[in-house]
């Protein structure tokens, strides 16, 4: 068994390059012109090819991290009797600084065959660098739109025409508004122009869609938690004696699970293709996780099959991969319903906004302590504020309350025989 190291080939002029993808996990076994990671600089991206097959032993990067030339991006393990000292091929060398160029200047020249490498489809469509970052920092990519200019060139009133197109909706069309200031800011006083963070780019049109083509109603809803409250701060180890910290979020998602299967409308997706419901037999919740890279929305899978401790630790492992950015990008699809907790920072009722393909989303705001009467006594209890959005195309205003009722149910004075604790 030979050991190899692959590292970040020669790339012109180019320095200090962002890698904004990993393709690869260690373990998994690669072959030759497989996709590594994928670089990103002010004028183009560009994805790093393997020269050899094997399995990979160690990643040396994540993404976020800026590499140059030379640069160690993993260790993989070999059959062959190939030097480990050999780490890139000179004509992989030369393809993808020959891509860069291409994406630089672009020229009407017949194309020649090159060497079998996995290269994005954004460096095959003609355009600037100019409008590939334009098109990026809306939320697309220049493969997908059509060119109007010369060999299909795309320029950047192509890029504008095809945002708006993607906001028409069945009952009419939703155009994207560009604001246009009168005046600059810099006239203004002095500012500080800073890169949207690459998840906030990645999310925010996801998010205006979801908006915009799905008919959001929220309903806010009161738990008084106390019993549930009084019972969680009073676990303990049998043997150790230690308390047990579990937080009340995992005692909220063991709830939702008991409320998707009283409304199975509420774990379900639409086809629009189809104009059909598709219900889900599985119980994956997500979860907001906020990290210093943005906000992140994992799943749990098959919540319906772990206890309250369970589902604790999940949550906590799923977030410290989010915000180490060790998270596999499939765990961000696939849900049932997420679970947005604002509990930890404050505030009582808002606005959630849907994750599409699901049809609903629960908020879960700070709870709080309320005098109330109560046969002739004034006493404290803790109270709980949630903010239930749902697609109305789906789900109807008396069912949504009656999933509050329930919710409120499972996690009030009775919660210990609603969720079996």
């Amino acid at each position: 068994m030979t050991k190899l190291k692959i590292t970040i080939p020669d790339m012109g002029d180019f320095k200090d390059v962002e890698i904004i993808e990993v393709l690869v996990k260690e373990g998994q076994t690669i072959k030759k012109n497989d996709s590594l990671i994928t670089l990103e600089s002010d004028k183009s991206s560009v994805e790093v090819p393997s020269t050899h097959e094997g399995k990979i032993e160690k990643i040396s990067l994540k993404i976020g991290d800026k590499v140059n030339k030379g640069d160690l991006i993993l260790t993989l393990k070999t059959d062959g009797q190939e030097e480990t000292k050999k780490v890139v091929k000179d004509e992989v060398k030369k393809v993808v600084k020959d891509e860069v160029k291409k994406v630089e200047k672009p020229t009407p020249k017949k194309e020649t065959s090159a060497p079998s490498i996995s290269m994005s489809l954004e460096k095959i469509k003609l355009a600037s660098p100019k409008v590939r970052k334009f098109a990026r920092e809306l939320g697309t990519n220049v493969v997908q739109i059509p060119g109007s200019q010369r060999a299909g060139r795309v320029s950047e009133d192509d890029v504008k025409k095809f945002i708006k197109s993607q906001f028409s909706v069945s009952n009419g069309v939703v155009e994207k508004k560009v604001f246009k200031e009168e005046y600059s800011h810099e006239e203004f006083g002095q500012v500080e122009i800073k890169d949207i963070p690459r998840v906030k780019k990645l999310s925010g049109p996801h998010l205006v869609r979801s908006w915009t083509e799905i008919p959001h109603v929220t309903q806010h809803e009161e738990i008084d938690i106390t019993e549930m409250e009084n019972f969680r701060s009073s676990l303990y180890d049998y043997y150790t004696g230690e308390k047990i910290k579990v937080t009340p979020l995992a005692f909220i998602t063991k709830a939702l699970v008991a409320a998707l299967k009283e409304f199975p409308n509420f774990n379900a997706s639409i086809d629009p293709k189809l104009n059909q419901i598709v219900y889900k037999k599985y119980i994956h919740i997500g979860f907001a996780v906020d990290t210093p890279h943005g906000l992140m929305v994992p799943k749990i899978r098959n919540v319906d099959q772990m206890s309250i401790k369970e589902i604790g630790e999940n949550l906590k492992k799923t977030s410290d991969l989010c915000r180490e950015l060790k998270i596999d990008k499939k765990e961000f699809f696939g849900g049932s319903m997420t679970i947005s907790s604002l509990g930890g920072i404050g505030g009582t009722f808002f606005t959630p906004i849907i994750n599409p393909p699901e049809v609903a989303i629960l908020g879960i705001g700070k709870s709080f302590d309320r005098l109330i009467k109560l046969k002739g006594k004034i006493i404290s209890r803790k109270i709980l504020p949630i903010s239930l959005s749902y697609d109305h195309r789906i789900i109807d205003g008396a069912e949504g309350a009656r999933f509050c009722v329930y919710l409120k149910e499972c996690l009030g004075k009775d919660f210990a025989f609603k969720l079996a604790v």
